[in-house]
């Protein structure tokens, strides 16, 4: 197919390899592939128009092509500077027909630009990983607001700034937050951030993780799948939290915790996954041993503070693709992963597809849902109905070939009854 679509993407010529790269990653999506089926068969989203704004990735462009399927106007953009597989954009774009404004790479003001092209088309529905769409449109783009009807949000600081809004009452239109089904949050978010997160950190650095002390700032999902890996690998992991509940079930899973304070003094690795910023401070940069290695797995590029160990630093150079060197004055080194953004995606591939899989059944089946209910919606955060989370772990389960027992008449009335007892 010739582009005949508004697009910026960095080289058409890539297609081909995306085109494969596509074809593979739908292999272990088979949950999002029974969606298609349907949705190409109903047409849920017909004549609807959307602005995606997700790390453009192989998983992704499974997912774009899901809701193109369903008779949605669909245009992507990039929710994170260094995350765009290039390829990936250029086979959408050439070979599918779908407008991407992505570029891996690009700067601050293109990264922008492209959010603003995204939503040129006025949608209806929106789908953001992080919030940066729909901060546009409240912030920049008002007069949008009389098109959209809702939207959706991939990942916990997108959802963690949707719901300052609707407190705020600032919020213009209802989000479903995908990143609150159990078919997300319990398996994108811990197995596939555990996995992808030290997928990115070996890949950059080389280092074995096996003796390293590994600590791990937050304890949330994604930081219990991190920790989970770094011990599979044989690291000493340490773990630092403001929730005395999480510190307490790090402690109870058998980590060390403390504050970083104390941990980063004994630190060979450090990675941030709060949602949060300056996790790691001019403090704790100015405690870190030689040779610290700093990454983050959070969604943006604040929870390290860049700032000031660029301002400690009297050099820095970019010793590996994806590694910048910062000399100390005292003639510490301190090593800083994809520029402080998501090391899984600057210096890896993002998650792996069959866990992607359920995250984006759920992004399609949320747009869906959405859509069809947006009128009796308030301006509010809203979770994805339970029957549609179950039905998405059936659907895994069908996939993987696993089988599950189903409850009796009896013991439906049983549960559903306060008579019986002892």
């Amino acid at each position: 197919m010739t582009a005949t679509v508004p697009a910026d993407i960095a080289d058409p010529t890539l297609a081909p390899e995306g085109i494969r790269r596509i074809e593979w990653a739908a292999r272990e999506m088979p949950v999002l592939r029974k969606i298609r089926e349907r949705f190409q068969r109903e047409q849920p989203l017909r004549g609807i128009r959307m602005a995606c704004c997700l790390h453009v990735t192989t998983e992704t462009a499974n997912l774009v092509l899901t809701l193109k399927a369903g008779g949605a106007d669909v245009r992507l953009c990039a929710s994170n500077p260094l995350s765009t597989q290039d390829d990936v954009a250029a086979a959408l774009v050439t070979e599918y027909g779908i407008p991407v404004f992505a570029i891996c790479g690009e700067d601050a003001t293109t990264y922008y630009r492209h959010i603003h092209q995204a939503l040129e088309h006025r949608p209806q529905l929106t789908m953001d990983d992080g919030a940066d769409l729909v901060a546009t449109i409240h912030k920049e783009r008002r007069e949008l607001l009389q098109w959209v009807v809702g939207g959706t949000e991939e990942t916990t600081t997108g959802v963690i700034r949707l719901r300052a809004m609707a407190a705020d009452g600032a919020l213009g239109y209802p989000i479903v937050a995908v990143n609150e089904s159990a078919t997300k949050h319990l398996f994108d978010n811990r197995y596939g951030t555990g996995q992808s997160t030290i997928d990115g950190i070996i890949r950059a650095t080389n280092v074995l993780l096996a003796g390293k002390v590994f600590v791990v700032a937050g304890y949330g999902w994604c930081g219990r799948g991190v920790a989970m890996r770094a011990r599979g690998m044989g690291a000493q992991v340490v773990v630092t939290e403001v929730d005395p509940v999480k510190a307490l079930e790090a402690v109870m899973d058998g980590f060390r915790v403390m504050p970083m304070a104390e941990a980063a003094p004994i630190g060979d690795i450090f990675v941030t996954l709060t949602g949060d910023c300056n996790v790691i401070d001019r403090q704790h940069l100015e405690a870190m041993k030689d040779g610290a290695i700093l990454a983050n797995s959070g969604h943006f590029d604040n929870e390290i503070n860049v700032r000031a160990l660029a301002e400690m630093a009297e050099g820095v150079r970019r010793i590996r693709e994806h590694v910048d060197e910062y000399r100390l004055a005292d003639g510490r080194r301190l090593y800083l992963l994809g520029e402080g953004r998501l090391v899984n995606l600057a210096a890896a591939e993002g998650h792996p597809a069959a866990v992607m899989d359920m995250s984006f059944a759920n992004q399609a089946l949320a747009s869906e849902w959405i859509a069809q209910h947006h009128a009796e919606l308030g301006r509010q955060v809203y979770s994805l109905p339970k029957e549609l989370d179950d039905e998405i772990a059936r659907l895994k389960l069908e996939a993987m070939g696993v089988r599950i027992d189903t409850l009796t008449e009896e013991q439906r009335r049983y549960l559903a009854s306060w008579q019986e007892g002892t």
